[in-house]
């Protein structure tokens, strides 16, 4: 396992007595008492609320809330995940979704509570190989896809540009290997929508935080960015935080060859790479250090399957 320090993977939380009192009356009613427990989740980087409640009844849920600010735009990714959540089949891995409100500029999310943690980082190579396993079983249970979503590419084609925007720009800091072949990455970037494209339900966006282990079983959550693509695109996504959270290198958990995955890898890496020369987004303090530290890792996989000296 690699013993690479990483930024973790946490942002700025909202306490639940912060959340819009509104918001906080309709969960109330809906779980049928007052809530008497309230535990912040710290795991995700939203300027949201996450946190499990509990009534004085003795119900349980996981509620996510955002208001427009200090991010409106989170406002619009949980209004996708409350879309998303709703349609996801039952031989989906996920918390099901109970309720959603929108209530004065605020959405929130009522999920059902699960009973389990985070994988822990650095990763154990058990609890890893439980995840991996998952995510590949998941996505045979997924193809094709079971419900209406963006294809890979519309959900980020706009944003997997990172290589051809650093054409543009001021390469200043950009990694000695990455700027000597800076022509060629954004070459091979510009197919990487082709490459990736299939009809499996993807989550594309996998994470320890974004998982959660319970006993024997694993649950994805946070599906904002469900997309239909190739099967693999999963891994390609995910092993990159993997890597810089203590894991194997990812060339090793998915040596396969196929150029389709290292022209996906592609827009992947110049994506991390790219973001993380940005400034931070409001509300996101910490996205663009831990975006670097997967960046890091993603060029040194796309190096390696490229062979490029």
């Amino acid at each position: 396992m690699s013993t690479v320090q990483n930024p973790p993977a946490t942002g700025v939380r909202v306490p639940w007595p912060d959340v819009h009192p509104r918001v906080r009356a309709a969960v109330e009613e809906f779980l049928g008492g007052h809530v008497i427990e309230a535990v912040t989740q710290d795991g995700g980087f939203s300027p949201a609320a996450a946190v499990r409640l509990r009534t004085g009844g003795g119900r349980r849920a996981f509620v996510k809330a955002v208001g427009p600010e200090p991010n409106a735009d989170a406002v619009r990714i949980y209004r996708a995940e409350a879309a998303i959540a709703a349609v996801l089949p039952a031989t989906v891995p996920a918390p099901r979704l109970l309720t959603t409100f929108e209530l004065d500029g605020w959405v929130a999310l009522v999920f059902e509570d699960i009973e389990g943690r985070h994988p822990a980082t650095p990763w154990r190579r058990d609890e890893l190989d439980r995840v991996l396993a998952a995510v590949r079983r998941m996505g045979e249970e997924l193809t094709p896809a079971p419900i209406d979503a963006p294809t890979v590419e519309e959900r980020f084609g706009d944003v997997f540009r990172g290589w051809r925007q650093l054409l543009e720009e001021d390469t200043a800091g950009l990694d000695p290997w990455a700027l000597r072949h800076l022509a060629a990455l954004a070459e091979l970037e510009s197919g990487w929508a082709a490459a990736a494209a299939g009809d499996t339900l993807l989550h594309s966006d996998l994470r320890a935080d974004n998982l959660l282990v319970s006993g024997d079983r694993v649950y994805v959550v946070d599906w904002p960015w469900a997309c239909r693509g190739a099967a693999w695109f999963d891994l390609v996504a995910m092993l990159p935080s993997v890597g810089m959270q203590g894991g194997p290198p990812p060339h090793e958990l998915l040596p396969d060859p196929d150029p389709a995955i290292t022209a996906a890898l592609a827009g992947v890496a110049g994506f991390f790479v790219g973001q993380g020369r940005r400034p931070d987004p409001p509300g996101l303090p910490t996205v663009r250090a831990f975006q670097r530290a997967q960046g890091v890792v993603a060029l040194e996989w796309l190096r390696h399957r490229t062979g490029w000296s």
